[in-house]
């Protein structure tokens, strides 16, 4: 039973989609105050400002055996969003955020969010990756995320599919089997 549904991450859900992206201009980074991202997704909402911040699940178990779901910020203090001058100063006055950074290549930058967003949208449990290590590049080639471009790393005897977030230098690494994957 999770702790609290799950609130939405993307508005409107169209927002990564191939027509919604085909100007790119406008996209900026909220950092937000501790722990308020979820608080400033609501009042993005409210003011029907285009955001993304992805979810993941989180299990936990309580000390009397229980397992708690819960959702917390893949990337902890940001909130992506694509804004005009009046939206931002809204995204301003909503008083959790503690600055703004302009995303200069948001053409990959979406790229990048996308194949975030079908990491996460298999519903496997996902690894943040806070700093991303060279390895080699891969395309996976069968199952749910066919196509899907990123690095691998191998952490204790496992071999993880990074998929990252260039401008943010962080990702999310996903385990995957040698024969799901092609050299590119």
């Amino acid at each position: 039973m999770p702790i609290l549904p799950k609130q939405r991450d993307i508005f409107p859900a169209e927002l990564l989609d191939e027509q919604e992206v085909a100007d790119a201009a406008g996209w900026i980074a909220f950092y937000t105050l501790s722990r308020r991202e979820k608080d400033l997704m609501r009042k993005l909402e409210a003011a029907t400002v285009p955001f993304y911040a992805p979810l993941v699940k989180r299990r936990l178990r309580s000390p009397g055996g229980r397992t708690r779901v819960s959702y917390v910020p893949l990337f902890p203090g940001y909130v992506f969003s694509r804004v005009d001058d009046e939206q931002r100063r809204a995204a301003l006055a909503t008083n959790t955020v503690a600055r703004w950074l302009p995303i200069g290549d948001a053409t990959a930058f979406i790229a990048d969010l996308r194949n975030i967003k079908r990491l996460i949208d298999t519903d496997q449990p996902l690894t943040p990756e806070a700093r991303l290590e060279e390895g080699q590049p891969v395309r996976v080639r069968s199952g749910p995320l066919l196509g899907l471009e990123g690095m691998v790393v191998k952490r204790r005897n496992e071999q993880r599919l990074v998929v990252a977030v260039r401008f943010l230098n962080q990702g999310a690494s996903i385990e995957l089997e040698d024969i799901d994957l092609e050299r590119l």
